[in-house]
């Protein structure tokens, strides 16, 4: 099979993958409100978070990484170029944002990126998961650590991991992109605490 049929083929998998989505289901196991009703309306770990603590919100996160992670190894097992494998890894996290098995209506991305960063690119993500951790324990507010992240991702990749930079490029503008009203209520200081 041709490279470009590969690439095709694992984008469309990326996408469907990234397009099942764990919070609600973790809320449902966890007899918890469905998330999309709660915060920003986003079935994300956040809104779990919201919903029921730290348990059922890491396990979401775990879930939501973990399809992104997948992504990338299906690519890596097809011996995608890099360039491909970051738009595998762009379809995951496009699947988690825009899932066609939730009427596209999904969440951030951030937990799938996270995935697909650390089968691509250990180092980098850890050193941004690490970032993420210490502006939201600063802050307490979630957005602001996701889009800190995301901006950091780029430059930690080009002396990091210079082979994944296009993937950290085009994630960081997706990301910004799907914050745009946590942004605008960041400037009108309404973004909510955790």
């Amino acid at each position: 099979m041709p490279d470009s049929a590969l690439t095709i083929l694992a984008c469309v998998l990326a996408y469907l993958l990234g397009s099942v989505l764990f919070a609600p289901v973790v809320c449902h196991i966890w007899r918890l409100p469905d998330p999309r009703a709660l915060g920003s309306g986003n079935p994300g770990a956040t809104n779990v978070y919201r919903a029921g603590g730290w348990a059922p919100a890491a396990t979401t996160l775990t879930l939501d990484a973990l399809k992104g992670a997948i992504a990338v190894w299906l690519g890596l097992a097809l011996e995608l170029a890099p360039v491909a494998l970051a738009f595998v890894a762009l379809s995951a996290v496009t699947g988690h944002m825009l899932p066609v098995f939730a009427r596209f209506h999904g969440g951030k991305g951030v937990a799938t990126a996270l995935g697909t960063g650390l089968a691509l690119a250990p180092l980098t993500t850890l050193i941004l998961a690490a970032l993420w951790s210490l502006v939201m324990w600063r802050w307490h507010i979630s957005s602001i650590a996701s889009v800190t992240a995301a901006v950091a991702g780029p430059l930690l990749a080009m002396f990091l991991d210079p082979q994944a930079l296009p993937l950290f490029g085009l994630l960081t503008l997706l990301i910004l992109v799907r914050h745009r009203d946590n942004l605008i209520r960041l400037a009108q200081h309404r973004e909510p605490r955790l």
